[in-house]
């Protein structure tokens, strides 16, 4: 009697021995990832640090408060006695000087007022000596008069240098700062190009490391994608036998056997 038979046949021999290879080869990428230093790829080493610019901008901070010299100067220019410092140390002569010329031009009178009292009769007498009187009187509030305007401009002029000086040490301590700011910015943008500059070399570095930290196992996947190609082109089949095949003598007498069933049926 003739028996039948299924079996499942596997793929092609070759694709089971590149199968077992990359078993193997994924096995040793795996290994190599685990005994692989991570810091050789990742880490501080891969961050760039401050650029030379950069910390000189961080040095140059503290003249943001080169201000503070300016407002002592300003607040000594500043007060009662802001005004001493810019008097003139020639204001005495000049004053002696031009009240020596004023009593000059004022002795020169005198001899006017004694020749006015000859022609009028009265030389040597009362309204001679009132007439000086009245002269010598206007001569000296004059030359007081003087005095004082000499020195009250002295002390005006003095005082405007002095408010001057407080204005121009202010604008210093305004512009100190700004100027300090603005240096320290041109910096710290340069100091960040170069910084960048850094860092793009740093992360070309990091990629090639991490490329080669993991190379290894990229070519093992690449090759079971490969494999699993193979597989799906060389599927597993299932082939049905029977056996012994049966001869034409045997099919007659099925084939008899059938009709005389079915005659007995009937």
């Amino acid at each position: 009697m003739a028996e039948t038979t299924t079996t499942n046949v596997n793929p092609s021999t070759f694709i089971e021995a590149e199968s077992k290879l990359y078993l193997d080869q994924l096995k040793d990428a795996i290994g190599g990832l685990k005994d692989f230093d991570l810091s050789t790829i990742m880490g501080p080493d891969f961050v760039a640090g401050l650029s030379d610019l950069q910390q000189e901008a961080i040095n140059k901070a503290g003249g943001l408060g080169s201000y503070q010299p300016f407002l002592d100067a300003a607040a000594g220019y500043s007060g009662p006695d802001a005004y001493k410092a810019f008097m003139s140390p020639y204001q005495k002569d000049v004053i002696d000087t031009t009240l020596a010329e004023f009593d000059v031009q004022a002795a020169k009178g005198v001899p006017g007022l004694a020749a006015s009292a000859i022609s009028a009769g009265a030389f040597g007498g009362g309204r001679e000596g009132v007439q000086k009187a009245v002269y010598g009187g206007e001569s000296d509030r004059n030359r007081a008069a003087l005095q004082a305007n000499l020195l009250q401009q002295g002390f005006g002029q003095a005082q405007q240098l002095a408010n001057q000086a407080f204005g121009q040490q202010m604008n210093l301590a305004k512009t100190s700062p700004a100027l300090a700011g603005q240096e320290i910015a041109g910096l710290t943008t340069l100091g960040g190009m170069q910084q960048g500059a850094a860092q793009n070399i740093l992360d070309a570095q990091k990629a090639l490391a991490s490329s080669t930290y993991y190379q290894p196992l990229n070519i093992a996947q690449q090759y079971g994608q490969g494999i699993m190609g193979l597989i799906s082109g060389y599927p597993g089949q299932t082939v049905t036998q029977t056996s012994p095949s049966p001869t034409t003598l045997q099919n007659i007498l099925g084939a008899g056997a059938t009709l005389a069933g079915i005659y007995r049926a009937f």
